[in-house]
């Protein structure tokens, strides 16, 4: 490992030497006057006074060389439609679409949010803000129109872009109500809403406020829009996140820092060459959309691979069939996807010639030992896992096999990744953990580039919710538990605190608690994430009925648990949605009146919940047994 440590250390001892040598993988129309501001801690500003472009960096800059090259191939098998966009062809698409943007009043600093489904119009849209300076806020297109009525009223946006429909598993999911609700709903009111029409809904009124794009794109179609050139420390986006609390966090990211990390990773962590294909199996609403479908691959000169579907639609082998097709070099894709095709005809693995696969990368979601070591033989690729969060924008575990090549140990993602002065520390004292200790991932003071600035609007947010778990001690806290070998390699145990992962989504137990609270029938109510074999986590709630007897039957109970699970898929959507709703008498809360989510989730999984010596009423957790066990011998 001496190459990787030396490497690392570098990166930690000496950040100013180290970014400033990564700094030069973009361009810069003026170059930085200082590379690290930490006058203001615990925030960090990179590349001071640098001004560049995340648009030009990832498509301008490569016209010289690679203008017939491929830079956007887009399948989707929702519809049918596949697409090839070159450097050039991209380049156009971005200047009609930002020029769109620009008749309708959209200028450097405003906010754009970007309600679409995995259409190339979400790439040309989120490039065409970045060119023009506006920052994107992209809201994944499953949300329901209660949450996207809070992110607008949180960004405030100028311009909204959304599309008449998306579609998943061949179900048409139609946009515009959800559109037209999350807009009564909200107190912002933006002055357009800019629609794709894919023809997959019905046709509607237009209200005053909807715009279409066909119209204007052709209007503007041999439109040049010049880049604005952006000091390194301005937002690029905003990328809302679950939280412990009902409302979400908007992670800002700046523009200098995200495209140097980025650049830098493809090198170190994915080993990607210009002219290779890549292809990430994500969502752009999503950070891994973000970074490693759109910014990084085009910003490294790849070709980028966006798909519209399921992993199983037409049948479990069509991923492998994209590999072949389009000479996939770098998949990306999460554990959750991996267990699904895990199912399907193993006879689909060995179908398609797979010659072309370097690499299978995976994140997300902690990765199960059986599953990893399914796919690695089955591949005969190597498997990298990495962990990271929203927060970060980029890797902060793995083995980084463009610095050393590693061997890969089942279950952790690997090692910490430069730039990241990463520590495991007990959650009481803050020391660190010795080998073998449970304890806290920490990350030191300064984030290296690339992570989040701060919390959209609420500095002080950033500053109280990740940085103040620590007493006496600079440090972000990710919220995730971790033990750490002798080696360096960390093992991944789940979270700290209210946050639960669902097949790589990130939800906040408090938001699904307080949908479920909505409904007239429920008096409380805890929901805890659980291990599930396929989603990595699933949603259980727990809820105490205001009138127990109306709901005594059976078959009532059931109705009942319908109505509540609709409720979250109206407020939520269906990403949201529980597993299951056990009824209970009353929930375990300790004598101050806090929730023992910890306690119920480890009866969830069949574990002891421990010592709980100030709980207010142990028969609570019987009653938790109590539900579990009915609804394991099929009694509700």
């Amino acid at each position: 490992m001496t190459r990787y440590r030396e490497f690392h250390r570098r990166s930690i001892e000496a950040p100013e030497d180290f970014w400033r040598d990564e700094a030069r993988r973009i361009h810069w129309e003026t170059p930085f006057e200082t590379v690290l501001d930490r006058s203001n801690p615990p925030f960090a500003r990179w590349f001071v006074g640098g001004r560049t472009n995340l648009c030009h960096n990832a498509v301008d800059r490569h016209l010289a060389e690679r203008a017939q090259q491929n830079a956007l191939v887009y399948v989707s098998t929702e519809t049918g439609i596949e697409r090839r966009y070159t450097y050039a062809e991209l380049y156009a698409e971005i200047n009609r679409m930002a020029a769109v943007m620009r008749s309708l009043g959209v200028k450097r600093g405003d906010r754009v949010l970007i309600y679409l489904p995995m259409i190339p119009e979400a790439v040309f849209a989120m490039l065409a803000c970045a060119r023009l300076g506006a920052i994107h806020s992209v809201v994944f297109g499953g949300f329901a129109a209660p949450s996207l009525a809070a992110r607008i009223d949180d960004a405030t946006p100028a311009l909204i872009v959304t599309a008449d429909a998306g579609a998943r598993g061949g179900k048409v999911i139609d946009y515009t109500p959800l559109v037209d609700e999350a807009l009564a709903r909200a107190k912002h009111k933006p002055p357009h809403v800019l629609r794709i029409d894919r023809q997959l809904a019905p046709e509607r009124l237009n209200a005053s406020y909807l715009v279409d794009y066909e119209p204007l794109r052709e209007q503007f179609f041999d439109a040049h829009v010049p880049c604005e050139w952006l000091e390194s420390n301005e937002p690029s986006y905003v990328l809302y996140t679950s939280g412990t609390t009902g409302r979400p966090k908007g992670v800002v990211r700046d523009v200098g820092g995200y495209a140097v990390a980025l650049a830098a990773s493809m090198e170190y962590i994915y080993e990607g060459r210009a002219g290779d294909t890549m292809f990430t199996a994500s969502d752009i609403g999503w950070v891994v959309g973000h970074s490693y479908i759109i910014y990084a691959p085009l910003i490294a000169g790849l070709t980028t691979v966006m798909y519209e579907g399921t992993p199983i639609r037409p049948d479990g082998g069509i991923w492998w069939r994209l590999v072949e097709q389009h000479r996939i070099n770098l998949m990306f894709t999460a554990p959750t996807g991996l267990r699904v095709l895990k199912k399907q005809d193993p006879a689909l693995l060995k179908k398609y010639n797979l010659s072309s696969l370097r690499t299978l990368f995976l994140a997300g979601e902690p990765l199960d030992e059986p599953t990893a070591s399914w796919i690695s033989d089955a591949l005969g690729k190597p498997i990298v896992d990495n962990y990271w969060q929203t927060e970060t924008g980029w890797p902060m575990l793995a083995i980084q096999r463009g610095v050393e090549a590693l061997p890969a140990k089942l279950g952790s993602p690997g090692v910490p990744v430069y730039g990241y002065d990463l520590t495991l520390r007990n959650e009481q004292t803050g020391e660190v953990c010795a080998a073998g200790e449970k304890g806290v991932i920490t990350l030191g003071y300064p984030l290296p580039p690339g992570c989040m600035s701060t919390v959209w609007g609420d500095d002080r947010r950033f500053v109280s919710t990740y940085w103040s778990s620590v007493p006496d001690q600079q440090l972000y806290s990710t919220f995730d538990w971790g033990i750490q070998d002798d080696d360096g390699y960390v093992t991944i145990l789940g979270r700290t605190d209210d946050v639960i992962n669902v097949a790589g989504h990130r939800l906040g137990t408090r938001e699904i608690e307080e949908a479920i609270s909505s409904h007239k029938a429920v008096a409380e109510v805890a929901v805890v994430g659980v291990a599930d074999p396929l989603k990595g986590q699933v949603a259980l709630a727990f809820v105490v009925l205001r009138d127990a007897d109306r709901y005594a039957a059976d078959k009532a109970r059931l109705k009942l648990e319908a109505e509540l699970v609709s409720t979250v898929d109206r407020q939520l959507g269906a990403i949201a949605r529980p597993a299951r709703v056990h009824f209970v008498a009353m929930l375990p809360k300790t004598r101050s009146g806090k929730l023992l989510r910890r306690a119920i989730a480890a009866l969830a999984e069949g574990r002891d919940p421990g010592d709980l010596p100030t709980i207010e009423d142990a028969s609570a957790l019987q009653q938790v047994r109590d539900a579990l066990a009915a609804a394991a011998g099929g009694k509700t």
